[in-house]
């Protein structure tokens, strides 16, 4: 009884302080962007790098770039998984396609969730899940590319370092 009262005091100190920092409270990263591209262009990048990405092999030399797995995809919405190679945490990624400026253009609405319920720190780790597949896929050199998030959008996305994560 006295162990659990003071796990329990313990866990609400931890929750408590991440409250009272800026940011979401369990480990997640939402990221809006904008492509001077047509959506079937940003559509088939990001589904070909996910595909290139799902075995072991971009990782040997260090980095997250590797363990991708396309679970859904459409011309407006893909799902996917990524596992860390080290620890095999999973993550829930999810982008949302919609096109503008007479089909020219193409705004993606990204989200990565960390499926560990007490994650809630994480390196960045969920931003470095959606931005990894945004560089790797060449769509950071797009025309009019356009990142939007922050700390509090995405769980420590200030102090991601995207080669280690």
């Amino acid at each position: 009884m006295r162990f659990t009262s003071w796990l329990l005091a313990g866990m609400l100190t931890i929750q408590a302080s991440t409250l009272c920092s800026a940011g979401p409270f369990h480990a997640q990263c939402k990221v809006e962007w904008y492509f001077g591209l047509p959506c079937r262009n940003v559509y088939e990048a990001l589904v070909t790098q996910i595909k290139n990405w799902r075995t072991m092999s971009g990782c040997i030399m260090g980095g997250e770039r590797c363990l991708y797995k396309l679970q859904s995809a459409s011309l407006h919405f893909i799902s996917a998984k990524h596992t860390t190679p080290v620890k095999k945490y999973v993550d829930d990624i999810t982008f949302r396609l919609v096109s503008y400026g007479f089909f020219t253009h193409c705004h993606v609405s990204a989200m990565s969730v960390s499926e560990t319920w007490y994650a809630v720190r994480d390196h960045g780790t969920n931003y470095c899940n959606l931005y990894n597949l945004m560089e790797g896929s060449g769509l950071t050199e797009a025309p009019e590319y356009k990142e939007i998030t922050s700390d509090f959008m995405c769980t420590q996305r200030s102090s991601a370092n995207c080669t280690v994560y």
